[in-house]
């Protein structure tokens, strides 16, 4: 009778001995071809639209205001090369409802060489012009074309659109005429004046014109504020440098000394806990006790039933009493998880401590995070510059805006050079035929959407990719030091290197698999997030249940699919297969030592943490002493800042920044060494024909 076969086990068979093993495979072949087609197809593809972006894009359309004729203010070799300043004619018509529709203000726009400095009308130009010219001569740089005189009238002037009813004082910023809005004795003034006539027979006041202009003058009241913060970090920016570079320091020290302080720093933080939790628990009696005999103390929180004030519920024995029996229970889960789980924490300690001789012996590893930096830089830049160029492809596209907003024609195409003479602006008096936007309607034009979320997703798979290739080198490096039987006489030469090499040549196509199905899911996320603003008012509760259900859904899936990615490109650094069995190999190895995984997750990830909180606890002290004058006995720092919390704050950031990186490389060692450390359990004995791989302070621990 035949001997019936096993069957296979959900978590996957165990590896076994195999006597050529001797660390990453060196003999490999390329993996995931077809993926690695479809992404090199892609980046072509990508390279081809930006070459498209940058013949048909003119950036300039950013960086010049434009007037109402589609003419930029400012540009060399125009006839506005020397009018760098947009100035509306009528900004009292920028309160229109047509503003939050179009985004645009519906009065003409010309380009000025300076903004007014005076209140001036178009009639007071009139009278006084054959007695004093200079009048006529100031106003008239404001109109559409120079007049030799003001000879036609104010309907005529209003009607042609030639020049601006009135003028008032006004200061340039972003290259725009915005009113010089102040304070005088808490009342809102322009030019000093509070009342004024506005050139077409009406009183007007400034709270009417900031009315008009309320958006505007928020960007007014930030040109101060960024003065200041750009004053500050010109005085400051080689503090920040010696700020950041400290805390480079300070993150290698920590790491390297991570082999003597990693068990010390946890049980501590562990024996904190426990007392925090203790003094809770105390502090939850003594409250209980004291509340004894107190009136309505007795009444449970069913009496007293639902409370705006939080306050009451605390007047109460019974909140104290439950409060206490919580933090007991936590206390004993604590207490017996240390105890029963003691082992695998002093192997995930051991572990910690290993990987910090790992980057002892492989220093080069401290310094791919910089290339990293570099290809995400790259990545970043490529897609901004070629969303602008997108963004301002086509040729200028006008359009009807009224006043009012009740005009027919509104939104309609129109042509500038004729508009007056067409039947519409006779149905829609006061209509006007203003530059809108860049546009066309050849094939090119009609896609451009099209083109901007293909622009998107191939840089959300470029991101993802850099980070891959990234955490795929780091897991050949250290893998490379783990399964070196002596250390570090057998460690390879040149390991990172080697691993990068390995990387690009044989499996980017693999890592192109993983990082697409994380840009897939991102691309999922910022859809929903885009449908969520969109449709915003107009969503009832159930639709905004499912939606935030599906949000969450999408960002659990993203963390599950990095973690599982993650040890896939260990898996493919050591072994050099193809994505899925990487990811299949990795996930059954993991889930056979679930255990093993979620205490080394957890404990791994508290002293990262507070490596982290380390570095940058120590560097903001040093930075807001320094900042705030408090040092002056040790370093003069820089003096007379506006917002010293501008510096300090770019420290802490910073400071936080660079220690991620570091620590990131130090978590990725952590994954592969446990990863090679289940591998070599599976694997080998410990006899003399099976010797571990694992250094002798593993050892003694797995021998205990």
């Amino acid at each position: 009778m035949a001997k019936k076969r096993k069957p296979p086990s959900i978590k996957g068979d165990p590896r076994t001995f195999d006597p050529d093993f001797k660390g990453p495979v060196v003999n490999r072949s390329c993996t995931d071809v077809l993926c690695f087609i479809i992404f090199i197809l892609f980046i072509i593809g990508y390279i081809i639209l930006g070459l498209i972006a940058w013949v048909h894009g003119d950036p300039r359309r950013v960086a010049y205001p434009t007037d109402s004729q589609g003419h930029f203010c400012g540009q060399k070799g125009t006839p506005n090369e020397n009018k760098s300043i947009l100035f509306y004619f009528n900004l009292f018509s920028c309160a229109s409802p047509s503003v939050m529709v179009n985004l645009q203000c519906p009065t003409t726009q010309i380009c000025v060489s300076k903004c007014p400095e005076k209140f001036l009308t178009y009639v007071e130009t009139q009278f006084p012009y054959k007695k004093d010219q200079k009048s006529w001569t100031y106003y008239s740089q404001f109109c559409k074309s120079p007049f030799p005189k003001p000879e036609k009238s104010l309907s005529q002037i209003l009607m042609d659109d030639d020049c601006p009813a009135a003028i008032f004082p006004s200061k340039p910023f972003l290259q725009r005429c915005f009113p010089d809005f102040s304070t005088k004795n808490g009342t809102l003034t322009v030019g000093n004046k509070t009342i004024f006539e506005d050139g077409e027979g009406k009183t007007r006041n400034a709270v009417e014109l900031r009315a008009a202009a309320n958006s505007i003058n928020k960007v007014l009241d930030a040109k101060s504020i960024g003065m200041k913060l750009f004053e500050d970090y010109a005085m400051t920016w080689y503090w920040i440098l010696i700020g950041l570079t400290i805390a480079m320091l300070l993150s290698w020290i920590f790491l390297i000394l991570l082999r003597f302080t990693a068990g010390f720093l946890f049980w501590v933080f562990m024996l904190g806990v426990i007392g925090v939790i203790g003094y809770g628990i105390w502090h939850c009696y003594r409250e209980y006790n004291n509340l004894r005999g107190r009136p309505n103390s007795h009444l449970s929180i069913y009496d007293i039933g639902i409370q705006t004030d939080i306050r009451m519920y605390f007047q109460l024995r019974q909140t104290w009493f439950a409060f206490m029996i919580i933090l007991c229970i936590l206390e004993v889960l604590v207490i017996l998880t240390l105890i029963f789980l003691r082992n695998r924490i002093r192997i995930s300690i051991a572990l910690m401590k290993e990987g910090s001789k790992a980057i002892r012996h492989v220093p080069t590893t401290l310094i791919y995070p910089a290339l990293t930096f570099i290809f995400l830089s790259i990545c970043i830049c490529y897609w901004a510059v070629t969303a602008v160029y997108l963004a301002t492809s086509g040729v200028p596209i006008y359009k009807i805006i009224a006043p009012a907003g009740q005009c027919k024609h509104e939104n309609k195409t129109c042509d500038p050079e004729i508009f007056n003479t067409t039947e519409i602006s006779k149905a829609c008096p006061g209509a006007q035929c203003i530059f809108a936007f860049y546009g066309g309607k050849s094939m090119y034009h009609q896609y451009i959407p099209t083109f901007h979320v293909f622009n998107l997703f191939v840089f959300l798979w470029l991101i993802n990719f850099v980070i891959a290739l990234g955490q795929c080198t780091l897991a050949g490096a250290f893998a490379s030091y783990y399964w070196a039987l002596k250390k570090p006489e057998d460690i390879p030469p040149y390991p990172l290197f080697t691993a990068f090499g390995r990387a690009i040549r044989y499996h980017t196509g693999s890592l192109a698999f993983g990082s697409l199905i994380i840009a897939i899911i991102q691309m999922f996320r910022i859809v929903l997030e885009y449908l969520d603003k969109r449709f915003k008012e107009p969503q009832n509760n159930i639709s905004k249940f499912f939606q935030c259900c599906l949000k969450c859904c999408f960002w659990c899936l993203e963390k599950a699919v990095k973690f599982l990615n993650r040890n896939a490109y260990v898996m493919i650094a050591i072994y050099g297969k193809n994505f899925c069995r990487s990811a299949r190999d990795a996930f059954n190895l993991l889930i056979r030592n679930i255990l093993k995984v979620a205490v080394m997750d957890k404990v791994t990830d508290f002293v990262l943490v507070l490596g982290k909180i380390l570095v940058t606890g120590c560097i903001s002290v040093l930075a807001f002493l320094l900042f705030t004058e408090r040092l002056p006995m040790l370093i003069e720092g820089p003096t007379s800042l506006n917002y010293y919390w501008v510096p300090f704050l770019t420290v802490v950031i910073g400071s936080y920044l660079v220690a991620h990186g570091f620590f990131s490389v130090y978590a990725m060692c952590i994954d592969t060494l446990f990863i090679c450390f289940l591998e070599d359990l599976e694997r080998n004995d410990g006899s003399t024909e099976r010797p571990y791989y694992m250094t002798q302070s593993l050892l003694k621990i797995l021998k205990k």
